[in-house]
Protein backbone atom coordinates (compact mmCIF):
# COMPACT_ATOMS: atom_id res chain seq x y z
CA UNK A 1 0.00 0.00 0.00
CA UNK A 2 1.36 3.72 -0.69
CA UNK A 3 1.61 5.90 1.40
CA UNK A 4 2.79 9.46 2.00
CA UNK A 5 5.92 10.67 0.69
CA UNK A 6 8.48 12.08 3.31
CA UNK A 7 8.31 15.75 4.34
CA UNK A 8 9.33 17.95 2.39
CA UNK A 9 9.79 21.97 2.94
CA UNK A 10 9.12 24.43 0.16
CA UNK A 11 11.75 25.74 -2.31
CA UNK A 12 10.18 29.06 -2.11
CA UNK A 13 6.70 30.94 -0.79
CA UNK A 14 5.49 34.08 -1.44
CA UNK A 15 2.26 36.43 -1.40
CA UNK A 16 0.17 36.62 -4.79
CA UNK A 17 -1.85 40.12 -4.90
CA UNK A 18 -5.00 38.88 -7.00
CA UNK A 19 -6.67 42.05 -6.10
CA UNK A 20 -9.90 43.48 -4.14
CA UNK A 21 -7.83 43.48 -1.04
CA UNK A 22 -7.13 39.78 -0.99
CA UNK A 23 -3.29 38.48 -1.24
CA UNK A 24 -2.69 34.68 -1.15
CA UNK A 25 0.11 33.00 0.25
CA UNK A 26 1.59 30.50 -2.57
CA UNK A 27 4.49 28.10 -1.69
CA UNK A 28 6.10 25.71 -4.26
CA UNK A 29 7.90 22.43 -3.39
CA UNK A 30 9.75 19.71 -5.28
CA UNK A 31 11.53 19.56 -8.24
CA UNK A 32 11.08 23.29 -10.00
CA UNK A 33 11.41 21.74 -13.52
CA UNK A 34 9.15 18.64 -12.92
CA UNK A 35 5.52 18.58 -13.97
CA UNK A 36 3.66 20.97 -12.62
CA UNK A 37 1.08 20.10 -9.60
CA UNK A 38 -1.75 22.81 -7.98
CA UNK A 39 -2.80 21.50 -4.87
CA UNK A 40 -6.83 22.97 -3.79
CA UNK A 41 -7.68 22.65 -0.43
CA UNK A 42 -10.68 22.16 1.41
CA UNK A 43 -13.49 24.05 2.96
CA UNK A 44 -13.75 26.56 1.68
CA UNK A 45 -11.83 28.44 4.49
CA UNK A 46 -9.76 25.41 5.59
CA UNK A 47 -5.87 26.11 4.66
CA UNK A 48 -3.21 24.12 3.38
CA UNK A 49 -1.22 22.06 5.49
CA UNK A 50 2.87 20.48 5.96
CA UNK A 51 1.70 17.48 4.71
CA UNK A 52 -0.65 18.22 1.77
CA UNK A 53 2.23 18.34 -0.01
CA UNK A 54 3.23 14.59 0.15
CA UNK A 55 0.95 13.03 -2.54
CA UNK A 56 3.19 13.88 -5.13
CA UNK A 57 7.14 12.27 -5.51
CA UNK A 58 9.05 15.89 -5.38
CA UNK A 59 11.80 14.32 -7.71
CA UNK A 60 9.14 14.57 -10.07
CA UNK A 61 7.04 16.97 -9.34
CA UNK A 62 6.79 21.00 -9.43
CA UNK A 63 4.17 21.23 -6.49
CA UNK A 64 2.04 24.64 -6.01
CA UNK A 65 0.25 24.62 -2.65
CA UNK A 66 -1.87 27.88 -2.22
CA UNK A 67 -4.42 29.33 0.81
CA UNK A 68 -7.29 30.50 -1.10
CA UNK A 69 -8.95 34.38 0.04
CA UNK A 70 -9.32 34.43 3.76
CA UNK A 71 -8.08 30.90 4.37
CA UNK A 72 -4.86 29.71 6.18
CA UNK A 73 -1.97 32.34 5.58
CA UNK A 74 -3.59 34.92 2.82
CA UNK A 75 -4.83 38.05 3.40
CA UNK A 76 -6.98 39.54 5.16
CA UNK A 77 -7.79 36.29 6.82
CA UNK A 78 -11.65 34.78 7.30
CA UNK A 79 -12.47 37.76 5.02
CA UNK A 80 -15.61 37.50 2.96
CA UNK A 81 -16.02 40.24 0.58
CA UNK A 82 -14.89 39.25 -2.95
CA UNK A 83 -14.92 35.71 -2.03
CA UNK A 84 -16.80 34.11 -4.69
CA UNK A 85 -16.19 30.75 -6.25
CA UNK A 86 -15.57 33.18 -9.94
CA UNK A 87 -13.25 34.88 -7.91
CA UNK A 88 -11.50 31.49 -6.38
CA UNK A 89 -11.38 29.91 -10.26
CA UNK A 90 -9.93 33.48 -11.89
CA UNK A 91 -6.91 33.20 -8.69
CA UNK A 92 -5.77 29.58 -9.78
CA UNK A 93 -5.48 30.81 -13.88
CA UNK A 94 -3.78 34.11 -12.34
CA UNK A 95 -1.38 32.05 -10.49
CA UNK A 96 -0.47 29.64 -13.15
CA UNK A 97 0.30 32.74 -15.52
CA UNK A 98 2.18 33.96 -12.68
CA UNK A 99 4.66 31.04 -12.65
CA UNK A 100 4.68 30.66 -16.25
CA UNK A 101 2.88 27.12 -16.04
CA UNK A 102 1.64 26.20 -19.58
CA UNK A 103 -0.69 23.32 -17.88
CA UNK A 104 -0.95 21.44 -14.70
CA UNK A 105 -2.40 18.97 -13.15
CA UNK A 106 -5.15 19.96 -10.91
CA UNK A 107 -5.65 17.57 -7.61
CA UNK A 108 -8.34 18.66 -5.02
CA UNK A 109 -10.22 17.06 -2.43
CA UNK A 110 -13.80 18.00 -1.26
CA UNK A 111 -14.66 21.74 -1.68
CA UNK A 112 -10.86 21.74 -3.54
CA UNK A 113 -12.28 18.85 -6.05
CA UNK A 114 -15.46 21.52 -6.52
CA UNK A 115 -13.04 24.26 -7.18
CA UNK A 116 -10.96 21.68 -9.39
CA UNK A 117 -13.98 20.49 -11.64
CA UNK A 118 -15.29 24.90 -11.89
CA UNK A 119 -11.51 25.51 -13.19
CA UNK A 120 -11.41 22.64 -15.78
CA UNK A 121 -14.98 23.55 -16.98
CA UNK A 122 -13.52 26.73 -17.26
CA UNK A 123 -10.15 25.91 -18.87
CA UNK A 124 -10.09 22.43 -19.69
CA UNK A 125 -7.01 23.26 -22.17
CA UNK A 126 -4.69 24.57 -18.97
CA UNK A 127 -5.30 21.12 -17.18
CA UNK A 128 -2.84 18.03 -17.43
CA UNK A 129 -5.51 16.01 -15.87
CA UNK A 130 -7.96 16.31 -12.72
CA UNK A 131 -7.40 14.22 -9.65
CA UNK A 132 -10.45 14.35 -7.34
CA UNK A 133 -10.92 13.09 -3.96
CA UNK A 134 -14.39 12.90 -1.60
CA UNK A 135 -16.06 14.91 -4.64
CA UNK A 136 -18.26 17.85 -3.43
CA UNK A 137 -20.86 19.00 -6.27
CA UNK A 138 -22.47 21.76 -4.18
CA UNK A 139 -25.85 21.11 -5.16
CA UNK A 140 -28.42 22.64 -2.46
CA UNK A 141 -29.15 18.32 -1.90
CA UNK A 142 -25.53 18.24 -0.82
CA UNK A 143 -25.31 21.24 1.32
CA UNK A 144 -28.84 19.88 2.85
CA UNK A 145 -27.73 17.15 3.44
CA UNK A 146 -25.02 17.73 5.93
CA UNK A 147 -25.92 21.14 7.62
CA UNK A 148 -29.68 20.42 7.80
CA UNK A 149 -31.10 16.64 7.52
CA UNK A 150 -29.28 13.66 6.71
CA UNK A 151 -25.94 13.03 8.40
CA UNK A 152 -27.94 14.00 11.52
CA UNK A 153 -29.35 10.93 11.45
CA UNK A 154 -25.84 9.08 11.27
CA UNK A 155 -24.24 11.24 13.92
CA UNK A 156 -27.30 12.37 16.22
CA UNK A 157 -24.63 13.08 19.41
CA UNK A 158 -22.81 15.07 17.43
CA UNK A 159 -25.56 16.64 15.86
CA UNK A 160 -27.35 17.69 19.10
CA UNK A 161 -23.73 19.39 20.31
CA UNK A 162 -23.82 21.51 16.66
CA UNK A 163 -28.02 22.12 17.11
CA UNK A 164 -27.29 22.98 20.52
CA UNK A 165 -26.10 26.88 19.55
CA UNK A 166 -29.26 27.43 17.55
CA UNK A 167 -32.87 28.14 19.24
CA UNK A 168 -35.25 25.93 18.14
CA UNK A 169 -37.50 28.55 15.81
CA UNK A 170 -34.27 28.78 13.84
CA UNK A 171 -33.47 25.03 13.19
CA UNK A 172 -35.35 24.85 10.23
CA UNK A 173 -32.43 26.89 7.84
CA UNK A 174 -29.27 25.73 10.24
CA UNK A 175 -26.76 27.35 7.37
CA UNK A 176 -29.09 30.77 7.76
CA UNK A 177 -28.79 30.45 11.29
CA UNK A 178 -25.11 29.83 12.03
CA UNK A 179 -24.50 33.15 8.85
CA UNK A 180 -26.38 35.57 11.08
CA UNK A 181 -23.82 34.54 14.14
CA UNK A 182 -20.51 33.89 12.14
CA UNK A 183 -21.25 37.43 10.92
CA UNK A 184 -22.14 39.16 14.16
CA UNK A 185 -20.15 42.48 15.54
CA UNK A 186 -19.46 40.16 18.68
CA UNK A 187 -16.51 38.71 18.10
CA UNK A 188 -16.88 35.98 21.31
CA UNK A 189 -20.48 35.22 19.27
CA UNK A 190 -18.65 34.31 15.93
CA UNK A 191 -15.63 32.04 17.23
CA UNK A 192 -18.47 30.03 19.36
CA UNK A 193 -20.50 29.38 16.45
CA UNK A 194 -17.38 28.95 14.35
CA UNK A 195 -15.94 26.05 16.81
CA UNK A 196 -19.52 24.40 16.77
CA UNK A 197 -19.35 24.37 13.31
CA UNK A 198 -15.98 23.35 12.87
CA UNK A 199 -16.76 20.52 15.57
CA UNK A 200 -19.17 18.99 13.75
CA UNK A 201 -17.36 18.92 10.55
CA UNK A 202 -14.34 17.43 12.31
CA UNK A 203 -16.39 14.80 14.45
CA UNK A 204 -17.78 13.62 11.18
CA UNK A 205 -15.05 14.11 8.87
CA UNK A 206 -13.07 9.64 9.15
CA UNK A 207 -14.33 6.31 9.24
CA UNK A 208 -13.27 6.81 12.90
CA UNK A 209 -13.24 10.35 14.65
CA UNK A 210 -9.72 11.28 14.96
CA UNK A 211 -9.49 13.84 18.20
CA UNK A 212 -6.53 15.27 16.67
CA UNK A 213 -8.48 16.80 13.20
CA UNK A 214 -11.42 17.55 15.76
CA UNK A 215 -9.26 20.44 17.79
CA UNK A 216 -7.13 21.33 14.47
CA UNK A 217 -10.43 22.17 12.92
CA UNK A 218 -11.60 23.51 16.28
CA UNK A 219 -8.56 26.14 16.71
CA UNK A 220 -9.46 29.68 16.56
CA UNK A 221 -7.70 30.60 13.61
CA UNK A 222 -8.84 27.56 11.88
CA UNK A 223 -12.36 27.54 12.70
CA UNK A 224 -13.52 31.55 12.22
CA UNK A 225 -12.14 31.01 8.45
CA UNK A 226 -13.53 27.38 8.02
CA UNK A 227 -17.20 28.19 9.54
CA UNK A 228 -17.62 31.88 8.09
CA UNK A 229 -16.24 31.04 4.28
CA UNK A 230 -18.11 27.60 4.27
CA UNK A 231 -21.35 29.76 5.53
CA UNK A 232 -20.57 32.36 3.52
CA UNK A 233 -20.41 30.31 0.37
CA UNK A 234 -23.59 27.76 1.37
CA UNK A 235 -26.01 30.27 2.60
CA UNK A 236 -25.42 31.93 -1.09
CA UNK A 237 -25.97 28.40 -3.21
CA UNK A 238 -21.87 28.53 -4.05
CA UNK A 239 -22.27 31.23 -6.13
CA UNK A 240 -23.50 28.79 -9.30
CA UNK A 241 -26.70 27.66 -10.74
CA UNK A 242 -27.74 24.26 -8.60
CA UNK A 243 -26.45 21.24 -10.71
CA UNK A 244 -24.24 23.42 -12.36
CA UNK A 245 -20.91 21.54 -12.20
CA UNK A 246 -22.72 18.37 -13.88
CA UNK A 247 -24.42 20.42 -16.63
CA UNK A 248 -21.13 21.38 -17.75
CA UNK A 249 -19.24 18.20 -17.47
CA UNK A 250 -19.02 17.54 -21.38
CA UNK A 251 -16.21 20.49 -21.12
CA UNK A 252 -14.22 18.22 -19.23
CA UNK A 253 -14.30 15.78 -22.33
CA UNK A 254 -10.84 16.38 -22.93
CA UNK A 255 -9.54 16.11 -19.70
CA UNK A 256 -8.19 12.80 -17.87
CA UNK A 257 -9.90 12.47 -14.49
CA UNK A 258 -9.47 9.78 -11.61
CA UNK A 259 -11.80 9.97 -8.62
CA UNK A 260 -11.05 8.54 -5.41
CA UNK A 261 -13.98 8.78 -2.80
CA UNK A 262 -14.44 7.07 0.53
CA UNK A 263 -17.32 4.11 0.40
CA UNK A 264 -19.05 5.21 3.93
CA UNK A 265 -18.19 9.11 3.51
CA UNK A 266 -20.93 11.09 5.37
CA UNK A 267 -19.81 14.30 4.35
CA UNK A 268 -20.43 13.65 1.02
CA UNK A 269 -21.59 10.83 0.03
CA UNK A 270 -20.52 9.16 -2.84
CA UNK A 271 -23.66 9.19 -4.87
CA UNK A 272 -21.81 12.46 -5.68
CA UNK A 273 -18.69 10.97 -7.50
CA UNK A 274 -21.60 8.58 -9.19
CA UNK A 275 -23.00 11.82 -10.48
CA UNK A 276 -20.49 12.87 -11.54
CA UNK A 277 -18.61 9.65 -13.46
CA UNK A 278 -22.27 9.54 -14.94
CA UNK A 279 -21.58 12.63 -16.63
CA UNK A 280 -17.77 12.50 -17.15
CA UNK A 281 -17.87 8.67 -18.73
CA UNK A 282 -13.92 8.86 -19.98
CA UNK A 283 -13.28 9.46 -15.84
CA UNK A 284 -11.52 6.69 -13.69
CA UNK A 285 -14.02 5.93 -10.64
CA UNK A 286 -12.29 4.03 -7.36
CA UNK A 287 -14.76 3.59 -4.46
CA UNK A 288 -12.33 2.95 -1.69
CA UNK A 289 -13.68 0.52 1.30
CA UNK A 290 -13.43 1.41 4.66
CA UNK A 291 -12.88 5.16 4.67
CA UNK A 292 -14.78 8.08 5.17
CA UNK A 293 -14.04 11.49 3.64
CA UNK A 294 -10.82 13.02 5.18
CA UNK A 295 -8.02 13.10 3.08
CA UNK A 296 -5.80 11.09 5.42
CA UNK A 297 -7.50 7.67 5.52
CA UNK A 298 -4.79 5.09 4.79
CA UNK A 299 -7.69 3.87 1.71
CA UNK A 300 -7.43 7.10 0.42
CA UNK A 301 -3.74 8.12 0.56
CA UNK A 302 -2.75 4.68 -1.30
CA UNK A 303 -4.99 5.65 -4.41
CA UNK A 304 -3.66 8.86 -4.58
CA UNK A 305 -0.33 8.35 -4.35
CA UNK A 306 -0.88 5.51 -6.63
CA UNK A 307 -2.63 8.02 -9.40
CA UNK A 308 -0.05 10.37 -9.03
CA UNK A 309 2.63 7.72 -9.31
CA UNK A 310 1.33 6.45 -12.34
CA UNK A 311 0.43 10.34 -14.15
CA UNK A 312 4.28 10.72 -13.32
CA UNK A 313 5.08 7.81 -15.61
CA UNK A 314 2.68 9.18 -18.31
CA UNK A 315 3.29 12.28 -18.31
Amino acid sequence: MNTLYPPIEPQHSFFLDVGDGHQLYVEECGNPQGIPAVFLHGGPGAGCEPWQRRFFNPDIYRIVLFDQRGAGRSRPHAELDNNTLPHCIGDIERLRQHLHIKRWLVFGGSWGSTLGIAYAETYPSHCLALVLRGVFLCRQKDIDWFYQDGASKIFPDYWSDFEQLIPPPERHNMVAAYHRRLTSDNHSVRLQAAQAWAAWEGRALSLRCNQRTVDFFCAPQTALSLARIECHYFVNRTFMADGDLLARAAQLKSVPGFIVHGRYDMVCPVEQAWALKACWPSAQLKIVEAAGHAASEAGIVDQLVTITNNLAEQL
